[in-house]
C-alpha cells in the first residue's frame, strides 16, 4: 500500500485491505489530500465505474470517523434510487466503521427516520427536495443535527449543473451554511460526475461565491475498448395515407424491423435500451415481448421511465442487479444515472440520442468488469420519393448521429452546461421557502441571501423588486406592518402541497385538435407559436391556435409532400454538433481515425443513406449555399444550433412568412429564394428585435414549474435566455452574405 493510504483511518486501510485490492485508483488516491484537508472544495471527473464514490466517501469517512454528535458527511443524489444504491454499496464500509447510514427521501423506512432524528450520526444520504423539506419543517432540528457537518458530496453533478434543480441545490448548500452560521467557515463541497464539459463553468458553478478553491481531480483517460456499430433503415414510401388519430403504422415498419434486429442480438444476456421518449420506450417494449411470446420464450424486455409505478422500476433494477435471469430494459434517460444495475453487456440506442453529454452517460453504462463496452445504433430514415423534403434528403438523423460519435470519441467534447439563465421559477420557489423557513423575512434580507451572495447572481435589483410586487398581488406573499414579508393565503397554499418541494417538472402534454377531432397529446419543451409548422401522427400541420389554459393546440393540415423523418425531439442541439454535421459532409467521411486507420462501423444500409446525404448535399452547393430552394419551399441551412435556429423562425414568422423548423433546418412556405433572401437583408439593416420581443410572440413560455407565478415580463426574460440569440443570429447572416453563401 503507498503513502496516500497511511493518511487514511487504520479501519478504512483495513477495509481497503479486504476488498482484495492491490492498491487505490490514481483519482483515489489524488483526493485524499484535499478532502482530508478539509479547506477545498472538490470536483472528480471520472468515467462510470472508476471509482468516484470510494475517491469521495473514503477520505471523508476518516476524517469524521469519531464524530458520533451530528451528521459529519451530508450525501445529496438526484435520485432516490441511486441513494438506494449508494446506502447498499457504503453497508460493509459502515459496518467496519460503526457509522450509521442514514438514506432519508419519500420512500424511506420511517424507522430508520426515527432512528436518525434521536440520534443524528454519520451519513446522510438525501435528495435535495427531502432536504428543502427539512429546511422547511424542522430548521431548528436541521440546525442542532448538521452542527458537526464536514462535507457535502453531490452525486452525479452533471444532472444539476445549469437546470432549476441544479440553480435549487445551489440554494439549499447556502441556506443550509447561513442556518449553520458557516459563511465564514464553508463547508466543503464534493462534486462527483462521469459528465462534465467546460470544467470553468463548472468549478465556478459548485460554489458562485468562491470563497474557498476548488480542486479538479480528473481521471486519466483510458483506452478502453469499444465495440459499436450504426445500422440504418429506411421506411417505405407506400403507406402514405395514414389516419393521424391512429399508429402510424408507416413509422411502425422501420421500428418492427429494428426490434426484430433488437430481439435477435440482445436476448438472452442484458442490456439497455434507450429509446429517448416514454411512446417509443413503451411501443418497443411491447414489441419485443411480442416477439417473445411469439417465439414460446420467457419474456425479458421490461419498460422503464418515469411514469411507471415505484415497485415496477424497483422490480426491474433489482432483477438487473441480480444476474441471474436475461434482462433488457428498455429506457428514456431514467438509467441514464449511476444506479448500479450489474453487468450490462451492451447498450442500444433507438434513433438519434438528445446530446454527446447523454450518450456518454449511455455508453458507460457498459463494458463493465474488464469487458468491453458495446454500442448499437439504430437510426431509421423515409424512402426517397419526387416530393421528399430537404430534411430526408440529407438523412439529418443519420448525419447527427454520426457528428455526436465522432465528437464524443475523437473530440471528447460533450455540451458546457447553460450557465446563463436566470431560473425565476426557482427564485420564486426559493423565496416562498425561505419565508416558509423562518416565518417572515425583509425583503433586503432574501435579496442578500438568494441573489447578492446567492445562486441568482443574474438577477437584478429590478427584476426582483419586480416578482416581490407581482408575487404580492396575487396573494403568494403579503407585509406585516414591521416591513417583514410573510407568506399570502395562496403562497400557504403552495407551501402546505406535498408537490412544493420539487422544482423541476415533466413537459406539459398538449391535446392537438384538427376540425373537433383530438389526434393524441404532444410534450411541450421546445418552440410553439401560432403559424409554426409542426409534424404530429406522420403529417404536417400549422398552428392556428394556442390554448394554454386548456393545454390544447389547434391545427390545420398543411400540403406538402411527406413530413420529414426527423424533426428533433425538443432538446436544444448545441451549435458544435451541427457544426460537426457540415464537416463530415464538407469532407465526405464520418469515419472515425485512430493511429492510421480510419475507423468503419456504419452497416451496408447506413452506408447507402450517408452517401446519399453527401450525394445531396454536393449535387445541392450547400458547401457555400446556405439558402436554397426546394418545391413550394425556401430552405436556411445554417449549420447551427438551436438557439440560432429558433431566432430565425420567430424573426420570419413576425415579418408573415410561415415557418418551422425540423432538425435544425428553417423551412419557409411559399416563398421565393429572392424574397428569403431580402428579408435577411432588412434583418442587417433595419433596427433588431431583443431577445425579449422574440420571446413576447411566443404564447406558451412556461417551461419551469412555476412559470406561470411569474409576470410576463419575467416569463418572457427567462425564456428568451433558452430560446434565443439574436446577437448570434445577425452575426451569421452578416458573414454568409460577406462570403455571398446565399
Amino acid at each position: 500500500m503507498n503513502d496516500e493510504i497511511q493518511h487514511l483511518d487504520s479501519r478504512i486501510q483495513k477495509w481497503i485491505y479486504k476488498q482484495g485490492w492491490a492498491d487505490l485508483r490514481d483519482i483515489q488516491k489524488e483526493s485524499i489530500a484535499p478532502i482530508l484537508g478539509g479547506q477545498t472544495d472538490v470536483v472528480i471527473s471520472a468515467s462510470t465505474a472508476a471509482g468516484k464514490t470510494e475517491a469521495a466517501f473514503l477520505p471523508a469517512c476518516s476524517a469524521i470517523v469519531d464524530n458520533k454528535e451530528g451528521f459529519g458527511i451530508l450525501y445529496i443524489s438526484p435520485l432516490k434510487a441511486l441513494i438506494n444504491d449508494q446506502y447498499r454499496r457504503l453497508e460493509s464500509l459502515s459496518e467496519i466503521l460503526d457509522m450509521q447510514v442514514t438514506p432519508w427521501h419519500g420512500d424511506s423506512a420511517q424507522l430508520k427516520k426515527r432512528k436518525a432524528k434521536l440520534n443524528p450520526e454519520g451519513i446522510l444520504l438525501i435528495t435535495p427536495e427531502s432536504l428543502e423539506s427539512l429546511l422547511i419543517r424542522e430548521s431548528g432540528w436541521v440546525n442542532a443535527a448538521f452542527n458537526s457537518l464536514r462535507y457535502i458530496i453531490i452525486d452525479e453533478y452533471h444532472a444539476f449543473i445549469g437546470f432549476e434543480r441544479g440553480c435549487h441545490l445551489q440554494a439549499l448548500m447556502h441556506r443550509l451554511e447561513c442556518l449553520l452560521d458557516r459563511q465564514d467557515d464553508p463547508i466543503p463541497r464534493i462534486a462527483l460526475s462521469a459528465t462534465l464539459g467546460d470544467m470553468d463553468s463548472v468549478l465556478s458553478y459548485l460554489r458562485p461565491t468562491k470563497s474557498i478553491p476548488c480542486t479538479l481531480i480528473t481521471g486519466k483517460q483510458t483506452q478502453s475498448s469499444l465495440k459499436m456499430q450504426v445500422r440504418g433503415y429506411v421506411d417505405s414510401a407506400s403507406n402514405e395515407a395514414v389516419d393521424p388519430g391512429e399508429v402510424n403504422e408507416l413509422a411502425l415498419s422501420a421500428d418492427q424491423k429494428i426490434a426484430k434486429d433488437l430481439y435477435d442480438s440482445l436476448r438472452g444476456d442484458s442490456h439497455l435500451i434507450f429509446a429517448n421518449s416514454r411512446h417509443r420506450t413503451e411501443n418497443f417494449a411491447v414489441m419485443l415481448s411480442d416477439l417473445c411470446e411469439k417465439n414460446f420464450v420467457p419474456n425479458e424486455f421490461f419498460p422503464h421511465h418515469g411514469s411507471l409505478s415505484k415497485e415496477l422500476r424497483v422490480e426491474l433494477e433489482s432483477r438487473l442487479q441480480k444476474e441471474t435471469l436475461p434482462t433488457t430494459a428498455v429506457c428514456t434517460m431514467t438509467l441514464e444515472l449511476g444506479i448500479d444495475i450489474g453487468k450490462v453487456q451492451s447498450v442500444a440506442q433507438v434513433t438519434a440520442p438528445h446530446s454527446v453529454a447523454s450518450l456518454r452517460q449511455r455508453l458507460g453504462r457498459s463494458g463493465r468488469r474488464g469487458n468491453p463496452a458495446i454500442l448499437r445504433m439504430y437510426i431509421s430514415e423515409n424512402e426517397l420519393t419526387s416530393d421528399s423534403n430537404i430534411i430526408d434528403k440529407l438523412r439529418i438523423q443519420l448525419l447527427q448521429s454520426l457528428a455526436m460519435i465522432r465528437l464524443l470519441l475523437s473530440e471528447r467534447w460533450y455540451e458546457p452546461s447553460d450557465t446563463d439563465l436566470f431560473h425565476f421559477s426557482t427564485l420564486l420557489h426559493q423565496i416562498l421557502a425561505v419565508i416558509a423557513q423562518w416565518g417572515g423575512v425583509r425583503a433586503d434580507q432574501l435579496w442578500s441571501l438568494l441573489c447578492k451572495s446567492g445562486p441568482f447572481g443574474k438577477v437584478t435589483i429590478d427584476h426582483f423588486k419586480e416578482l416581490l410586487s407581482h408575487m404580492g398581488g396575487i396573494g403568494l406573499i403579503s407585509q406585516l406592518g414591521s416591513g417583514e414579508l410573510v407568506l399570502g393565503v395562496a403562497g400557504e397554499k403552495l407551501v402546505d402541497h406535498y408537490t412544493f418541494y420539487a422544482v423541476f417538472k415533466t413537459p406539459e402534454e398538449y391535446r392537438i385538435i384538427v376540425d373537433g377531432k383530438s389526434l393524441g397529446t404532444l410534450p411541450v419543451d421546445s418552440l410553439l407559436l401560432p403559424d409554426q409548422h409542426i409534424v404530429f401522427g406522420g403529417r404536417r400541420w400549422k398552428v392556428k391556435e394556442i390554448d394554454v389554459d386548456k393545454k390544447t393546440i389547434f391545427v390545420t393540415p398543411v400540403k406538402g409532400g411527406k413530413p420529414p423523418k426527423f424533426g428533433g425531439d425538443g432538446m436544444s442541439v448545441h451549435d458544435r454538433i451541427r457544426q460537426e454535421m457540415f464537416k463530415i459532409y464538407k469532407v465526405g467521411d464520418y469515419r472515425i481515425t485512430v493511429g492510421e486507420t480510419r475507423l468503419e462501423y456504419l452497416d451496408g444500409i447506413g452506408k447507402d443513406l450517408f452517401l446519399e446525404g453527401l450525394r445531396f448535399f454536393k449535387d445541392s452547393c450547400l458547401e457555400r449555399n446556405c439558402i436554397t430552394s426546394h418545391g413550394r419551399h425556401v430552405y436556411i441551412i445554417p449549420w447551427m444550433g438551436d438557439k440560432l435556429v429558433n431566432t430565425f423562425v420567430v424573426l420570419l414568422i413576425r415579418v408573415g412568412y410561415k415557418a418551422g423548423a425540423f432538425g435544425g433546418i428553417v423551412e419557409i412556405e411559399n416563398a421565393s429564394k429572392s424574397e428569403v433572401i431580402e428579408c435577411l437583408n432588412r434583418i442587417l439593416t433595419e433596427p433588431a428585435p431583443t431577445n425579449t420581443e422574440l420571446a413576447d410572440l411566443v404564447v406558451n413560455k412556461e417551461t419551469e414549474k412555476y412559470d406561470y407565478l411569474l409576470p410576463s415580463s419575467l416569463q418572457s426574460i427567462g425564456y428568451c435566455a433558452k430560446a434565443f440569440d439574436i446577437d448570434s443570429t445577425i452575426a451569421w447572416i452578416s458573414e454568409a452574405k460577406k462570403f455571398d453563401f446565399f
